[in-house]
């Protein structure tokens, strides 16, 4: 049975993934996260996924942007021992860090929907909006969790392009709205 490949994340209200938990990310309204009342409810998909992933997936400069970070964060402890999946055609093995389970660099989305033909559990991605987008015109992507947070940021890295494309049909399989203002929606995608 093909594995599940699930693109996870926060986004505002008009479809901005940029810069959710900083600036130091590149966004100069970045952080907007932290800039919503904390209410755990809202963030337990992350401990529900977590029990879901069996791989994580990341584009170049999200990997770079995590893995430092991860590898030792409590936070991410459940993540630590699971395959990681790099897909970029510019980094190197040696770039790699060495500390944070087995990693596997993928130098074509062939090499993904390879991947994904094989056994195995869902794969997550985390960030990585470019790549997301990528998969997604190639028909790889099969559910979105998503966590929209009441903010309109206008300008920035968007999970879905405005550029014309064939529709692509989702299904609503799980939904919930929290006080806080922030909403979760697990979509599937009809291939």
């Amino acid at each position: 049975m093909a594995r599940e490949l699930v693109w996870t994340g926060f986004m505002t209200l008009d479809g901005v993934v940029d810069s959710p938990g900083g600036s130091s990310e590149g966004h100069p309204s970045g952080g907007w996260v932290l800039g919503t009342e904390f209410l755990p409810e809202a963030f337990a998909l992350k401990a529900e996924e977590l029990e879901d992933t069996t791989a994580l997936m990341f584009g170049r400069r999200s990997y770079e942007a995590f893995a430092p970070i991860w590898a030792t964060s409590e936070d991410h402890a459940g993540y630590q021992d699971l395959p990681k999946y790099v897909a970029s055609t510019s980094l190197e093995e040696d770039a790699l860090v060495s500390n944070w389970g087995p990693i596997t660099l993928l130098r074509s989305t062939e090499d993904i929907a390879a991947l994904k033909d094989d056994d195995g559990g869902a794969i997550f991605i985390h960030g990585s909006a470019e790549l997301a987008r990528s998969l997604q015109d190639a028909g790889l992507i099969d559910r979105y969790n998503l966590l929209i947070f009441p903010v309109l940021l206008g300008s920035g890295k968007r999970l879905f392009t405005a550029e014309d494309r064939e529709s692509t049909a989702l299904s609503l399989r799980e939904s919930a709205h929290y006080p806080n203002g922030v909403i979760k929606a697990v979509y599937e995608v009809h291939h």
